[in-house]
């Protein structure tokens, strides 16, 4: 039986959205913790009744497997030092997790020697710390070196008030991968992001699309593509990865709207912009592996 142009352009739409979609997607900011451990968390509090939950691999699993997400580098929120042991531990069972951003901060005298520790697992792939110790020089500078040559990332905020320090380490320490986590976030006019443009080993981490419009969170595209091309147009399609911020992401919609948004904007781009931005510039910017 003939098609008829409604079954032909239905059907030829959905095999344009299948071809568009990333034969895998890594998640590269997640967020795994239990308050109902003994000694509990120090993040999120106890007045959080949204975030304030136990928040594990199996949890993530069963909210994204159906998505075609296959896993994540877990980014940790905790400056408490044995909760980088305890991601790593949870990792050993949870095959999901292929990477740790850990809590460490450089400056401090027993950096080098948690960093070195931390590192013999594998799945250890970089660090995060408080924005001010951004600001800091000797032995911040010369910790910060100590992890490039680890051949290690650095998780960073990506404010306005961080980009002078972000370019100054880029300067002192070109071999330095730096992250920057969640954009495009809420710009200022005067936005000075486009100063990474010629900085190669600075990636960003597409992990805060959805915002407010009044007391709405929009699900159209659209809405967001401004801010999304001004990405693309400094990082291109080499240094833009995909992250979450999950269960965070939850205080603005659900994980599906999440991946909806970037997903819709990736696909216009084509293929392996797509496969690219999912997959391909995690491994660049974090050098994960399968397995502990």
């Amino acid at each position: 039986m003939p098609l008829s142009r409604r079954t032909f352009l239905g059907g030829a739409a959905s095999l344009r959205g299948a071809v568009a979609q990333p034969a895998e997607i890594i998640d590269v900011h997640t967020h795994f913790y239990d308050p109902s451990r003994p000694q509990g968390v120090p993040w999120p509090s106890k007045s959080d009744s949204l975030l304030y939950r136990t928040v594990l691999p199996r949890h993530f699993q069963a909210l994204t497997q159906r998505l075609g997400v296959t896993g994540t580098v877990v980014v940790e929120a905790s400056p408490w030092l044995e909760d980088n042991q305890w991601i790593l531990d949870l990792a050993k069972e949870n095959p999901v997790i292929v990477g740790l951003v850990g809590n460490l901060t450089p400056g401090a005298p027993e950096f080098r020697q948690n960093l070195t520790r931390f590192h013999k697992n594998r799945l250890f792939r970089g660090i995060r710390f408080g924005a001010d110790a951004l600001a800091g020089g000797g032995q911040f500078l010369d910790d910060m070196k100590f992890l490039a040559d680890a051949d290690l990332a650095l998780d960073a905020g990506g404010g306005p008030t961080n980009a002078p320090h972000l370019l100054r380490l880029t300067d002192r320490i070109p071999a330095l991968r730096i992250v920057i986590n969640h954009l495009p976030g809420e710009r200022p006019a005067e936005d000075p992001i486009g100063e990474f443009a010629q900085r190669p080993n600075i990636y960003a981490k597409v992990s805060a699309v959805l915002r407010h419009d009044g007391d709405r969170i929009p699900t159209d595209l659209n809405f967001y593509r401004e801010s999304l091309d001004r990405l693309w147009s400094v990082f291109g399609a080499d240094r833009l990865v995909y992250g979450s911020n999950w269960p965070v992401s939850d205080l603005f919609g659900s994980y599906e709207l999440v991946l909806k948004v970037v997903r819709e904007y990736f696909a216009e781009k084509g293929a392996v912009a797509s496969q690219k931005f999912f997959r391909g510039n995690s491994l660049a910017a974090y050098k994960w592996t399968r397995g502990s």
